[in-house]
């Protein structure tokens, strides 16, 4: 995940909650900004860089980079949509025909025909008046359980809550790094040279957040940057930090059922939890590619996808992932983002476009 400058103030201690009413387009923006500007119908949409993509009840919406958005109602041919942003839109959920996208410049456009028509609902681009350690945070993944009730997370731990479909939205704030998770400040060194204590970073007092899922009870966990991890049980309105046994940072949240989450991140690694994130155990990927996207199918297939055209899959009932790999016919090997069924096939989402593919 791209970098984002980080803000002077550093916030420590223990998690903080803070919420704020977030109305939509709350903030003063310029005409010509991207984040509110019409996207552009361009011929070759359905080969660029797409991020998410989501089933709804009457096809499929994909979503990418300038603001597209694409609609197929069988995952092989696409429609792009106009939509009142340029900003790259990275996420996508559905509730059936209800379906938001989200992206950066905390971006939030709503449809509720199954992608052909589009509204704004949020935009929040970065502005020098602006003094939140969120002022222009992109929004990394979304989740909705109803047609009414959803999430939004992004960078500098920017949560966010809707109870009325993303008419308004609710900033709930969770951050603070206790002092015994940072590194004290580095001491000069006459030598040079420093130890591997010395070198250690800190865990963030706010990580950016990467993925958010629910479980059967209605539990709710973030994972972000650093091995950053976060659960609710009281449906989003205070939250706690978990422990993962991995430092790095995890890109994505797999809901299996029950109480279980599989997590996935860089360098392939993969965690499962059967206790809604009380605790982790590793699961061998066999691969140390960075895994992007992931699901379950209706089996219990899990199906895990990630950069130089992997595809990782296990089986129900497996402990381990198989190793895949996607190839164009140009020979290309695509960076793969996001994956969900079609129709015994799977539908992937990648730097070259959707792919449409069988994997055995």
């Amino acid at each position: 995940m791209a970098q984002w400058p980080k803000h002077p103030w550093r916030m420590a201690g223990a998690v903080s909650l803070l919420v704020i009413p977030l109305f939509a387009l709350s903030v003063d923006i310029a005409e010509d900004d991207p984040s509110v500007s019409a996207s552009e119908l361009l011929p070759k949409a359905a080969s660029s860089l797409l991020l998410d993509v989501v089933r709804t009840s009457d096809g499929y919406v994909a979503v990418g980079e300038r603001g597209h958005i694409l609609i197929s109602s069988d995952g092989l041919q696409w429609e792009q949509m106009p939509v009142p942003t340029r900003s790259t839109l990275t996420t996508v959920s559905a509730q059936g025909n209800q379906v938001w996208a989200a992206g950066h410049d905390g971006v939030i456009v709503h449809s509720s025909d199954a992608g052909r028509t589009w509204e704004r609902q949020r935009a929040n681009p970065w502005s020098a008046d602006s003094q939140k350690i969120t002022n222009g945070s992109p929004i990394i993944d979304t989740l909705f359980v109803s047609e009414s009730e959803g999430f939004a997370i992004g960078a500098y731990s920017l949560l966010l809550k809707t109870t009325d479909g993303g008419i308004t939205w609710n900033q709930i704030q969770i951050s603070g790094g206790s002092a015994a998770d940072s590194s004290d400040d580095m001491a000069a060194s006459d030598s040079g040279v420093f130890s591997d204590a010395d070198l250690a970073l800190g865990m963030e007092s706010d990580p950016h957040l990467n993925a958010i899922a629910r479980t059967q009870s209605g539990a709710l966990v973030v994972l972000g940057e650093r091995g950053a991890a976060f659960r609710s049980l009281d449906e989003g309105t205070s939250w706690s930090k978990i422990r993962l046994p991995y430092a790095g940072s995890m890109f994505g949240l797999v809901s299996l059922g029950e109480e279980r989450l599989l997590a996935y991140g860089l360098r392939g690694n993969v965690y499962q939890t059967d206790d809604a994130g009380s605790s982790w155990q590793k699961v061998e990927s066999n691969t140390d590619t960075s895994l992007m996207g992931g699901f379950q199918d209706d089996s219990g297939t899990v199906v895990l996808v990630g950069g130089n055209g992997t595809v990782l899959l296990r089986a129900s009932g497996q402990n381990e992932f198989t190793a895949h790999h996607v190839q164009m016919d140009s020979g290309q090997s695509p960076g793969l983002s996001a994956a969900i069924a079609r129709d015994g096939d799977y539908l992937l989402t990648s730097d070259l476009g959707t792919l449409t593919r069988s994997v055995q």
